[in-house]
């Protein structure tokens, strides 16, 4: 089975950069001019707002092959949080996260495991990030299980569940945070199989693991899915993506009502721009330099910037009242 599940993965990636290459194609013969006629946003001064100083736009110009690699960023993305300190929120815990290797996941699975949760991991080929992530959070002595494959298959779904359920004994929360993002210039730009990955990653994934893990989850579990502010605002050139991150908030709100009478609860955090593998191995190299320029801030988040509030959703001691949430992490009002 194992075998079976990493050979659909490597397939499911093989797919992602097909797509990629054919919008990579389509971007190269786009003239000058008319990039030149598009109007173009006012970028606000980066502003600093924690204790400890973030990257700033504009960034080294990149590009990279999906589904994208961690530790070939440059500058490599902040997860640690060396302010945030745990006080055993999540003792006792085990948590599912997919999409965990890298980005918002790693920085969740360092946190969740420094408030005391043991963690399983959902990724689809970046095995090299998926065990730094690993090493991290056995650092934060939490234990760590690697699980590769794709999302998009229900069965898949099943046996990360099962996994998890068999290396930790039980499941308590589950984070849905995978996701596929190719930019488009217009909808004719869009083809069938680009349509129909964004899609079944980002939105049937959610379903599917939320399906596997219910026979799981006991009252005072959660589910905590990762939205985005294109859910909420849309986006000119993510038509498919911003269109399934809508639908996640919507599926959330729905869910939360569904479960509320098991004491299960269900929230989303929709993010601004953070700075994760999932935009350099989207962007052009000169859009990812100006990536979250336009933000209120000036900048795009860091992973730990935006893992706290996964923490607080997770936690019972913090959120037990709270179920059908968008909790936006933005940078300040957008929109």
């Amino acid at each position: 089975m194992a075998t079976r599940t990493r050979a659909k993965a490597t397939t499911a990636a093989n797919r992602q950069r097909a797509i990629q290459r054919d919008i990579d194609e389509k971007d190269a013969s786009k003239s000058a001019s008319a990039k030149k006629g598009a109007a173009a946003k006012t970028s606000a001064k980066p502003k600093q707002a924690g204790a400890r100083k973030q990257p700033e736009s504009p960034l080294p110009e990149q590009h990279q092959a999906k589904p994208g690699k961690e530790h070939q960023l440059q500058p490599r993305p902040q997860f640690k949080a060396p302010e945030y300190k745990g006080s055993e929120k999540l003792k006792g815990m085990a948590a599912l996260i997919t999409g965990g290797d890298s980005g918002i996941g790693r920085a969740v699975a360092v946190l969740f495991a420094r408030e005391g949760a043991d963690v399983g991991i959902v990724y689809l080929d970046a095995t090299d990030d998926a065990e730094e992530t690993q090493r991290h959070v056995e650092e934060e002595g939490g234990r760590c299980v690697l699980i590769q494959g794709d999302v998009a298959d229900p069965d898949f779904c099943e046996q990360a569940v099962e996994e998890t359920v068999e290396a930790f004994g039980h499941l308590d929360i589950l984070v849905n945070n995978a996701a596929f993002q190719e930019h488009a210039d217009s909808l004719e730009d869009i083809s069938e199989e680009h349509m129909d990955m964004t899609f079944r990653t980002n939105l049937y994934g959610y379903f599917h693991m939320a399906r596997a893990a219910l026979p799981h989850l006991k009252a005072g579990g959660s589910i905590i899915n990762t939205g985005s502010e294109t859910g909420l605002f849309g986006s000119p050139k993510l038509l498919d993506y911003s269109a399934t991150k809508g639908a996640i908030h919507a599926f959330t709100r729905s869910l939360s009502a569904n479960l509320v009478q098991k004491g299960i609860r269900v929230n989303a955090v929709a993010p601004g721009p953070v700075w994760t593998p999932l935009n350099p191995a989207d962007k052009p190299a000169k859009g990812v330099a100006k990536f979250g320029a336009s933000n209120p801030m000036g900048r795009p988040a860091q992973p730990e910037e935006v893992a706290p509030a996964y923490v607080f959703l997770a936690a019972p001691s913090c959120a037990s009242y709270i179920s059908g949430a968008i909790l936006p992490v933005m940078g300040g009002p957008t929109g």
